[in-house]
């Protein structure tokens, strides 16, 4: 509370702030500081060390002085004292005595130790008090008290005590107060600040007042106990909370009730009655002309580098919206444009709408944007359509897992078709943006009554029909929706139009019996897998009976006619060799598969039943697309992102690389990776004795994989889930955590052990600075396609990916951080650098490697 008294005219203001004790929730406490005066002092009748030996044995605590000689307990000791405290109300205990250490004296006792009770300022009555007793100990569990007094905590006043105090344990009253008394007060005040301060005139007065002190002190007989009190900013009075009656108080009617308010949720009608003027058709033509001045200018520009999905204030749409045409050069605009958009508002909408077709050319990563759940407005998500259509195939498969999360979004968006379709029936009349798919797509559309038609179902149907690896990841990446509760029968449909539109193709009936044939094949490896898990049998009796299924032949599984492999199409496939079938020591024991080509060679593969591979599809997937990104810029890091697909929600397909874990490295080599190197990539003029290009491949796929798995915030990562390869490839699996996850606590931020960088030749070698050098180059390249992932990221936050299904509204949020967008590139590479330092110097993750060392051989 504060009640500010003005004077006269010019003059200041008065302050009386004061805070009520019933406002302060801290605990009453309460510092003992020391003696001062003479005073009736007993010595005890134990010998001193013999005291002190006692006492220790019992656990108690004492203060001793060093400076004491052997000659001073020759006599008798020191006395042996200590205070104990109590907090009352109404002459009721509030607490147990609570005491400080026991100390003797030597030139004088001092405690200086806080007394904290039990009981907090906003519980205290107007009468509360603490009791202050002085204890002499006179033998092993006898004590003698000295002297006592009280403190009340609340002035006559009702103001709380605050600051020093000294009280008097004399049980009679002093007939003549002594000078210092007066003046250890006024010493109070002055070093509290309500005394005005003269430097020339303090000196003189303190050093006044010390020898009054140092006088009386040994003349006086009384012995007193100064103490202080907590400070708090403001004086505090004495306040309770008042508590109503509610058998007296309480209304026979209610006091509130709850009225509907139908136009709670309606726009502000003086704010939407200026944004149509502003935005009328009257403003159009004079719009056109506008120029932004130097700082309009900036303020878009600051507009337009906001990450992708970012909202916009009124102000920021408003300016958009006045110099639209101005952006309409600028195809980084058109996102920003289309959000300061009221779609609902068929005026605007259709000037907007007509804006779409001269607007500058976006990239993919932008129609990728437009095709998110904040885009509902058919008009923006044909145009994107029509964006997309200018991607090459091989560029459609990278963003096939997204596309095919999109048409979800069209199909949830209930009003989609309804609201703007007047709107849009007029503009598509004076816009040449594409709104509706070839005829033949269209046909195969057609929908039921009630259902809405994707047009980018439509597109990617048309392209999956044309492109056989297109249409063979469409066609799985659709089945695998098709098990959504919510959305599976709107998948299902897609899948059955794609399958109907392949009869009106040429190799159509091919491509359908390749769909039921790969079916049949999933099918039957999830069935034999889930059949061999429930068996109570031992691993080596699982596998025969696993080689002994495949070998059946009528399972024809050990030979069939040439079959595109669901994983990688462009494979071939003719069998699965039984004997070489085994299985993983895990879990949910993965098949570990061969399958056959044509010309002899073998395709290993892992086969999980069980287990959600979409994670790791999702993972995979944006490491190509990094990886891509990267050899754009002509920095080829030697990747290894293997295939893999999800089948169904718990199963899917995995590339098996052959390699051996860091952990087998390791223990195989006396703990070495860069002999496991020499070992098998041996030469003797090359660096370490390690070939030239299988060191450069080592060293490049740690750089790669540190930057992506940090961006992706990948955790769980140990010796075992790190792979390498003969020839240096280093690469990652199991990614079961990803943005930020991780079951072990205080994980690095990226997984560079210290055998890792030995392997470079340690942290000072040449090998190491390129490692550091190619980590700086990936992080800036990336950062600058920030909004390519960004916006995947976003189309995948209702896929229900089980670390995204956690918190959809902040996966996005979660990558965008790693970026550090908001610092300049400068800034970004000393961040980044940062680091790598910390994950070299970690030690923590060193203690979390050796327990799961441990605990992984325990298991096997």
């Amino acid at each position: 509370m504060s009640y500010n008294t003005p004077g006269a005219a010019g003059e200041q203001f008065v302050d009386f702030s004061f805070c009520e004790s019933k406002d302060i929730n801290e605990f009453v406490s309460m510092r003992i500081d020391c003696l001062w005066g003479k005073g009736e002092r007993r010595p005890s009748v134990l010998a001193r060390y013999n005291l002190e030996d006692r006492l220790r044995l019992g656990g108690l605590h004492i203060n001793t002085d060093d400076n004491i000689t052997d000659t001073d307990t020759e006599g008798e000791s020191m006395p042996l004292l200590f205070v104990t405290a109590q907090l009352e109300s109404s002459e009721i205990p509030m607490s147990l005595p609570l005491q400080t250490k026991y100390h003797r004296m030597t030139d004088r006792y001092e405690w200086f130790e806080w007394i904290r009770f039990p009981a907090k300022y906003s519980e205290l009555a107007l009468d509360a008090r603490i009791l202050v007793v002085l204890w002499e100990m006179e033998g092993l569990w006898k004590v003698n008290q000295l002297g006592a007094c009280e403190v009340r905590l609340f002035q006559p006043d009702s103001e709380l005590v605050q600051g020093r105090r000294r009280l008097c344990l004399s049980s009679a009253e002093t007939e003549n107060p002594l000078v210092f008394d007066r003046l250890f007060e006024a010493r109070r005040r002055f070093m509290d600040g309500d005394i005005q301060s003269v430097d020339w005139l303090d000196a003189l007065a303190m050093e006044r007042i010390a020898d009054i002190e140092a006088k009386e002190r040994i003349q006086t007989d009384d012995l007193y106990i100064h103490v202080t009190f907590p400070r708090f900013d403001f004086p505090v009075v004495f306040g309770e909370p008042k508590l109503d009656d509610p058998l007296v108080l309480q209304p026979e009617k209610p006091k509130y009730c709850l009225v509907f308010d139908p136009e709670m949720h309606r726009d502000n009608m003086a704010e939407a009655k200026h944004r149509r003027l502003l935005r009328g058709y009257q403003s159009g033509s004079l719009d056109r002309e506008l120029k932004p001045n130097a700082a309009i200018r900036d303020q878009l520009n600051t507009i337009l580098r906001y990450p992708p999905g970012q909202a916009l204030t009124d102000n920021e749409k408003n300016l958009v919206w006045k110099f639209r045409f101005y952006l309409s050069s600028n195809k980084r605009a058109l996102t920003k444009f289309v959000r300061c958009v009221d779609w609902n508002d068929p005026i605007e909408s259709k000037q907007a709408t007509e804006m779409l077709s001269e607007w500058a050319e976006i990239s993919i990563d932008d129609a990728l944007e437009l095709l998110g759940t904040d885009f509902t407005t058919p008009s923006v998500r044909s145009y994107a359509v029509s964006q997309l259509r200018k991607a090459k195939d091989d560029e459609l498969v990278l963003y096939l897992l997204q596309l095919v999360q999109a048409i979800k979004f069209e199909y949830l968006s209930s009003n989609m078709a309804q609201g703007a379709e007047a709107t849009s029936a007029s503009v598509n009349q004076n816009t040449n943006v594409t709104t509706s798919p070839p005829s033949n797509a269209a046909t195969v559309l057609a929908q039921p009554s009630g259902a809405v038609e994707s047009g980018l179902a439509a597109f990617l149907i048309e392209r999956a029909l044309k492109n056989k690896t297109l249409g063979n990841f469409f066609y799985w990446y659709l089945m695998v929706e098709c098990d959504d509760r919510k959305t599976g029968k709107a998948y299902g449909k897609v899948v059955f139009q794609y399958v109907s539109a392949l009869s009106d193709t040429e190799d159509g009936a091919e491509v359908q019996s390749m769909f039921e044939r790969q079916s049949k094949l999933v099918s039957d490896l999830a069935r034999i897998s889930t059949e061999i898990q429930t068996l109570k049998e031992a691993r080596p009796r699982k596998i025969e009976l696993l080689r002994t299924f495949l070998a059946d032949p009528r399972n024809s599984l050990m030979s069939f006619p040439p079959l595109a492999l669901p994983l990688d199409p462009s494979v071939k496939v003719v069998g699965i060799q039984a004997d070489k079938a085994s299985m993983f020591k895990s879990t949910m024991m993965p098949l570990f598969l061969h399958f056959i080509r044509p010309n002899g060679d073998l395709y290993p593969v892992i086969f999980k039943a069980g287990d959600d591979m979409r994670q790791d599809q999702l993972v995979i997937q944006i490491i190509t697309l990094m990886d891509r990104l990267l050899r754009k810029e002509s920095l080829d890091l030697r990747l290894t992102p293997y295939h893999v697909l999800a089948t169904r929600v718990d199963q899917g397909f995995s590339q098996f690389i052959a390699s051996q874990s860091l952990a087998a490295i390791l223990a195989e080599n006396n703990n070495s990776i860069l002999a496991y190197l020499r070992r098998t990539s041996p030469d003797p003029e090359g660096t370490y004795g390690v070939a030239a290009d299988v060191m450069e491949t080592y060293v490049k796929s740690c750089a790669g994989y540190c930057v992506i798995t940090y961006l992706l915030g990948v955790g769980d990562r140990h010796l075992d889930n790190l792979l390498l390869t003969p020839q240096g490839h280093l690469f990652h699996v199991d990614y079961g955590y990803i943005l930020g996850r991780d079951p072990k606590p205080f994980p690095p931020p990226m997984k560079l052990c210290k055998e890792m960088v030995e392997a470079m030749g340690g942290m000072d070698s040449l090998m190491y600075q390129r490692f550091r050098s190619h980590c700086f180059v990936a992080f800036s390249i990336l950062r600058k396609s920030s909004n390519l992932i960004l916006n995947l990221f976003s189309l995948m936050v209702h896929s229900n990916i089980p670390d995204i299904a956690i918190a959809p509204d902040q996966a996005v949020a979660m990558v965008q951080d790693k970026f550090r967008l908001d610092l300049s590139e400068e800034e970004a590479m000393r961040y980044f650098q940062t680091l790598i330092n910390d994950s070299v110097r970690a030690l923590f993750p060193q203690v979390i490697e050796t327990i799961h060392k441990w605990a992984m051989y325990w298991r096997n």
